[in-house]
């Protein structure tokens, strides 16, 4: 009785196939990582020691940040305070073209026909990078934050649409075939069946999303995109590093407040 207590006990052992396929798993992460060694210069690690002298001179502007002018430091504020209103825009045009393309691109809601089209288009939106698309919006309207934001927008609208899909797509079914079930049509089932469910989880993506948006907002800066961005490149550029650290405090601070109360949102949803 001991006997088959303690064999029914012994945890399952992988077959042969299972162990070749494991093997197989981590020879080829390690195939990929010897091939990528060269490429990422990975042997060129020891150049952190060896150029210890120029990593001093700059950190030591860097822990000295210069908040000496109060009207350049208000200058600072104004420009991050940009900065954030580009990432609000951008992220609230980015949510109101999300919502109509995830309903399209959600299989449960929309024909095969139809989600196919546009899930590659939020992907192609979804793969250019924010500051592609900036480059390409500074030159239709000129510097400026209207080109941050724009950015901002399609991006997150490809990212969006996809959290958003598939937040759609784990919808429970029983309350939208109760409202089928009293005659409702489609767009009844999608307002009272779909959008209560994901409404929390949707918020939820949209904030954390915008808190993203704040800090690709700081480097739109590079391109002339506006806010403060630009003023930390140009610093950079003039190698005024204790200006910069001044700058880079400024953005963390805005940033650390947005993720802080953004996090105490989505509890409150979730």
């Amino acid at each position: 009785m001991s006997e088959s207590r303690l064999t029914a006990l012994e945890p399952p052992r992988a077959s042969l196939s299972q162990k070749l396929l494991t093997w197989g798993v981590w020879l080829a992460v390690g195939l990929v990582l010897a091939l990528s060694f060269k490429g990422a210069q990975i042997g060129n690690l020891p150049s952190l020691w060896q150029n210890s002298a120029n990593t001093s001179a700059y950190m030591r502007d860097y822990v000295h940040p210069d908040f000496s002018s109060w009207p350049t430091v208000r200058m600072y504020i104004e420009q991050m305070g940009l900065t954030i209103a580009v990432a609000i825009w951008g992220t609230v045009i980015s949510v109101v073209l999300a919502v109509p393309f995830a309903l399209l691109s959600s299989a449960n809601i929309a024909p095969s026909w139809i989600v196919f089209p546009v899930r590659r288009l939020m992907d192609v939106l979804r793969s250019v990078n924010e500051l592609v698309l900036g480059t390409a919006f500074v030159v239709a309207v000129g510097l400026g934050p209207l080109a941050g934001v724009l950015a901002l927008a399609l991006h997150n609208t490809g990212v969006l649409a996809k959290l958003f899909s598939e937040a759609v797509e784990a919808v429970d079914n029983a309350p939208i075939e109760g409202v089928r079930a009293t005659g409702g049509t489609r767009l009844h089932e999608i307002v009272w069946g779909v959008i209560p469910q994901v409404g929390p989880l949707w918020t939820s993506f949209a904030l954390y999303r915008f808190e993203s948006s704040a800090r690709s907002a700081t480097v739109l800066g590079l391109i002339g995109a506006g806010g403060i961005g630009q003023i930390l490149f140009d610093n950079i550029n003039s190698f005024n590093y204790a200006r910069v650290s001044a700058i880079a405090i400024v953005i963390v601070v805005a940033v650390t407040l947005i993720d802080i109360a953004s996090s105490a949102i989505r509890k409150r949803l979730l």
